[in-house]
């Protein structure tokens, strides 16, 4: 993939996908201190929602420009965005604009995931798709392990707004020689509709609405109000009216092919970014753990992905995918399991840490899976459709699951339960959407 007629194209997507995962990784731990300096810290479930809200927008309006235009544009555009989004937010006076410009960075990383994708399904021949995508996994590493600790040091010695602006200077000058090289290697149009294919592309009002669904959603179960109760309600009614819309037929019937692929897409997904959420808030609140051992786990989460990720695509890549997959839904089981033990006071701190890990592996085998699956189950003109639709269900997955257990872990408090008894039952939750995603694999097998 290095090699021959696919070099620049390797070339160029690692590079995408190194930029804007540096951006997204380093801002994430600045964002309280932001909030709080903006006068901002009541809405703050605003702005982290904002992100995945936008990112199902982002990824639609990506998916249908790479199936019209082919996959350089909503790539380079998305790319574009993301620098300016990191303008936005590091000259913020209010929240509210700290909150667009949280909204601005997931439409562009929704258009440049979907675009990403897409691509690899129209250069890549299905032998090398695995390792590619492997790859693109592995681009996080180094944003992982250096993004995070250092925004934090410069917030603590400097302030907030360098990171947003510095990370603008410094990725300003390689996204534009990117675009370029974009321009230049990849001008070619995506294939052409074929006259008997279904027209994949939604509304925009349908997009807009379920990204509005989703924001309300995330900002509804983060209090207790009639207010947030309200706002709840009506997300929820968004998206139930509006999201199948952009889901092949199928999808919440989990029907063969590309539809349970994209529904494995959201369960998985669920699973991994609760855990990610509130194993770290267990650590501080409950086990009192040191702020060491929660970075450690996302560096190590992020190594592990990346590690299982390159597995697949190199060592395991002649297994078939629907049982990789069925693999990545077992191990994200066990790491539930972890994060239910790390919940007993006679456990270390590290096992609750671990489930991070283990679960990343689970997805490091899961998700190029999936998005393999979804390239086989899709004709060339409709890739950038399949790709919108899993990054769809991967953020009302995040939503859905991340909405259940918060509600679990509060009522259970409000109940009068001990901490630990209210994190082992929204951690419990999770086995279900584990154990669902193992039954179905087999459905998504490519013939």
């Amino acid at each position: 993939m290095f090699s021959g007629a696919h070099a620049a194209a390797t070339s160029c997507f690692a590079a995408v996908m190194f930029l804007t995962g540096f951006a997204a990784l380093a801002v994430v731990p600045v964002l309280p201190t932001a909030a709080r300096d903006v006068h901002g810290v009541a809405l703050y479930p605003l702005v982290a929602g904002c992100f995945v809200a936008a990112s199902l927008l982002g990824g639609v309006l990506g998916g249908h420009w790479a199936d019209r235009a082919g996959a350089r544009r909503p790539m380079a555009a998305g790319l574009v965005l993301a620098v300016a989004t990191l303008l936005v937010s590091g000259a913020a006076a209010s929240v509210w604009q700290l909150a667009a410009g949280r909204f601005l960075d997931g439409l562009a990383g929704g258009m440049v995931a979907v675009s990403v994708n897409t691509a690899i399904g129209q250069v890549y021949p299905d032998h090398l798709r695995p390792r590619v995508l492997a790859l693109m996994s592995a681009c996080w590493i180094v944003p992982s392990l250096v993004g995070p600790p250092l925004a934090g040091l410069v917030t603590e010695w400097w302030s907030w707004r360098a990171v947003f602006l510095g990370l603008a200077a410094l990725t300003v000058l390689p996204a534009l020689i990117v675009v370029a090289l974009l321009r230049r290697r990849f001008g070619a149009a995506a294939p052409a509709l074929s006259e008997d294919a279904p027209a994949p592309r939604p509304a925009l009002i349908v997009a807009t609405a379920v990204s509005l669904g989703a924001a309300l959603g995330q900002y509804g179960v983060s209090g207790r109000d009639l207010r947030h109760l309200l706002c709840a309600m009506g997300g929820f009614a968004l998206l139930v009216a509006f999201v199948s819309r952009l889901l092949p037929r199928g999808t919440w019937c989990a029907t063969r092919g590309l539809p349970v692929t994209v529904l494995l897409r959201g369960l998985g997904s669920g699973v991994f970014f609760t855990l990610e959420a509130y194993v770290p808030l267990l650590l501080v609140t409950d086990r009192n753990a040191p702020p060491v051992v929660i970075g450690l786990a996302f560096t190590g989460a992020a190594v592990a992905w990346a590690g299982s990720s390159w597995v697949q695509g190199r060592l395991l890549e002649r297994c078939p995918r629907h049982r990789l997959v069925v693999a990545g839904a077992l191990v994200q089981a066990l790491a539930v399991a972890l994060a239910v033990a790390g919940t007993l006071p006679l456990t270390p701190a590290y096992t609750a840490a671990s489930a991070m890990v283990v679960a990343a592996v689970g997805m490091g085998m899961y998700v190029p899976s999936l998005t393999v699956l979804s390239l086989t189950h899709s004709p060339p003109a409709r890739q950038g459709y399949a790709g919108s639709a899993m990054q769809t269900t991967q953020n009302l997955g995040q939503i859905t699951v991340l909405g259940l257990s918060a509600v679990v872990l509060n009522t259970c408090r409000d109940a009068g339960t001990t901490d630990a008894v209210a994190y082992t039952a929204a951690f419990g939750l999770l086995l279900a959407p584990c154990l669902l995603a193992a039954v179905l694999a087999g459905r998504a097998r490519s013939e």
